[in-house]
């Protein structure tokens, strides 16, 4: 089935309006597939400026670019035209430094980061590999700072680092958010498993009361963001003024100054923070998320707001 010359002059014209160009699932600032988040990643560790565009928002150009690049899934890198590849290929190529070469960035900093592996983990992981014949450890740590272990196929050209006889490799990106970490098994209340102390992570997103939130937003000292859908907020809401996702409503927040305090609440806190997180990343200075979100409140501070 041949491509609609149409369609195919819109992606023309979007290719030809930034050099790098990625067609992804979602926003940057909220990407809607691990997939995409990982190519975002990627261009955003190497400072790369790219345009992008939403597939999910049109299904023309999600079939369609599918069609012209002849590559079956999303994301997709395209640099002065031409298709790059997927994930898995951005990532690939920004851990080797081929990206950089082909964008004419500095080549990257490959030095291996300092790690320190107990002997307590080094039994465990040394166990896994046994039952891996060629295979390595990877430690990948994403933007957030959470830590991903897998076994990968061993990779001499990789980043890698040693401790007490236990090899790591690491992409590009992991081996600086790496640096000067601690890999420790522990069996204790917190349960049995690995348990990684980085001091390169940031602190965890700083938690507001729901009696605190309410007197800060009445004074005027903090923008409360209810970041629930129409349909929840329609249940319950608070009875102060708050702001939403809906609409260009994130785009104005996020055209905010950065030292905008800004507090997000959803049903019981877990969304709420994940948005403070995204707010952070962005470069927000003073993110909070409201503990047990508009079910707290209710119980705390306005027992008119109904429970659901």
């Amino acid at each position: 089935m041949s491509l609609d010359p149409a369609l195919r002059s819109r992606i023309e014209t979007i290719l030809a309006t930034d050099r790098v160009v990625l067609f992804m699932k979602g926003q940057p600032s909220m990407p809607q597939c691990g997939f995409s988040a990982k190519a975002v990643g990627a261009l955003q560790d190497l400072g790369v400026e790219f345009g992008h565009v939403n597939v999910l928002a049109d299904q023309d150009i999600r079939e369609g670019i599918k069609q012209y690049g002849d590559w079956p899934t999303i994301p997709q890198l395209y640099i002065d035209g031409e298709l790059v590849g997927g994930s898995d290929i951005i990532l690939q190529m920004a851990s080797s430094g081929e990206l950089s070469n082909v964008l004419g960035l500095a080549a990257p900093d490959r030095t291996p980061p300092n790690i320190t592996v107990t002997p307590a983990a080094v039994e465990m992981l040394k166990g896994a590999l046994a039952d891996s014949p060629g295979a390595s450890l990877q430690l990948g740590i994403d933007a957030r700072f959470q830590p991903n272990f897998q076994l990968a196929p061993h990779d001499d050209n990789a980043i890698a680092a040693e401790s007490n006889g236990l090899r790591v490799q690491f992409d590009l990106a992991s081996a600086r958010r790496a640096d000067g970490i601690t890999i420790d098994w522990v069996d204790d209340i917190r349960g049995k498993g690995l348990a990684i102390d980085n001091p390169n992570a940031p602190k965890p997103i700083a938690e507001l009361s729901v009696r605190d939130a309410d007197d800060l937003v009445r004074a005027g000292s903090v923008l409360l963001v209810d970041v629930r859908p129409p349909e929840e907020r329609a249940i319950a809401a608070v009875g102060v003024p708050f702001k939403v996702f809906d609409g260009q409503g994130r785009a104005e927040l996020e055209a905010l100054p950065k030292d905008t305090a800004l507090a997000f609440l959803c049903h019981h806190g877990g969304r709420s923070a994940q948005a403070a997180e995204q707010f952070r990343a962005l470069g927000f200075s003073k993110v909070h998320n409201v503990t047990g979100g508009i079910d707290a409140w209710s119980d705390q501070v306005d027992n008119g707001v109904p429970k659901y």
